[in-house]
């Protein structure tokens, strides 16, 4: 009985020292761009052959998940994770004529995002984003006239949809999917099938094709997809909607970009919505506003398909020898001309 009482206040210490050393990991990870190229010694995992053999969806065919041995290229329920060289780009695109699909893509322009970041992205989208498909773009901004005039290809469409501006910056984040809930109950859903969500502050730097289709998805975070889960910045406050306990939680995914059905995004944008209101009545805020949310709805709903950090990558973290074809560029971050 002594024994077990003196071991108490070790096992007591040794997690501490586990926690702090996982905070000062994450600190320095954060702080210290050199430290971080250490991260990729982190393994991500590898996935089983079994599962392998069974990847494909209705936009693909059959993937080729043995053709990127150096990355985990599917989930532990079964879902792909599409990196470059997994795929047949050819096929995506024959499955996704075959299907007569038209393609929503919305993004918010407000406030000095606008005139920064709205025409690249549009210009670079006519360039790289679901070609030879019929598309429709969905600009959510609070000054229609000041849109930009980019010259669309065949079967390309821009809709252009008033917004109120919000008085903070965090509230513009989070009321986009109140926003974008009620325009996937309107016309948007009406004229697409599927519809990808994307911020404005980057653009398209190579093909974004139907590969990335599936019932719902999910991006992976590029500046966390090779930390362990317990480092990962989920919103752990438990009094949060958004709330993930320890153990919890697959993945981070980045709330730049993420897309779907029509019916699976008015799920997922209503669940935020709500969720983010719960918050609101209690006098909360989670950590990281709406991608919070977002990472409790596919810890609760599990995306049918994973896209790797080469759809949405950031130029800030340097070169990376996984990353061999990035199909979309964050911007820099000038939050401080940006956000007033």
């Amino acid at each position: 009985m002594a024994l077990k009482e003196g071991l108490r206040p070790r096992k007591r210490i040794f997690w501490l020292i586990l926690l702090a050393l996982g905070l000062l990991g994450l600190l320095l990870l954060n702080w210290l761009p050199e430290v971080r190229h250490l991260e990729v010694f982190i393994p991500m995992g590898v996935c089983p052959s079994a599962t392998m053999l069974l990847l494909r969806d209705n936009f693909t065919g059959v993937l080729r998940p043995w053709a990127r041995p150096e990355v985990l290229t599917c989930t532990s329920w079964g879902a792909p994770i599409i990196w470059d060289g997994t795929f047949n780009p050819v096929i995506a695109q024959k499955k996704a004529r075959q299907q007569n699909l038209t393609i929503g893509l919305t993004v918010f322009a407000v406030g000095r995002y606008l005139e920064k970041y709205l025409a690249r992205f549009l210009e670079s989208a006519e360039q790289h984003f679901m070609v030879g498909q019929r598309v429709v773009y969905y600009v959510f901004t609070e000054r229609p006239a000041a849109v930009p005039r980019v010259a669309l290809g065949p079967g390309r469409q821009l809709r252009v949809e008033h917004v109120v501006r919000e008085r903070r910056w965090q509230d513009v984040s989070m009321a986009r999917m109140r926003t974008l809930h009620e325009a996937l109950g309107g016309r948007l859903g009406r004229e697409a099938h599927f519809v990808f969500c994307m911020d404005v502050d980057q653009h398209f730097s190579s093909a974004f094709g139907p590969e990335a289709l599936a019932e719902s998805v999910a991006q992976l975070h590029a500046w966390h997809y090779h930390w362990p889960r317990w480092l990962l910045p989920f919103e752990r406050d438990s009094r949060s909607a958004a709330a993930l306990a320890q153990g919890e939680g697959d993945f981070y995914y980045h709330a730049a970009l993420f897309g779907g059905s029509v019916a699976t995004l008015r799920g997922l944008t209503g669940h935020c919505a709500r969720a983010q209101e719960q918050d609101r009545a209690r006098g909360l805020e989670a950590r990281w506003h709406d991608e919070s949310h977002l990472n409790k709805f596919f810890w609760l709903h599990k995306p049918a398909k994973v896209l790797s950090p080469e759809f949405c990558w950031s130029p800030e973290i340097g070169r990376r020898a996984e990353i061999h074809c990035p199909r979309l560029l964050s911007a820099p971050k000038e939050y401080a001309i940006l956000r007033d």
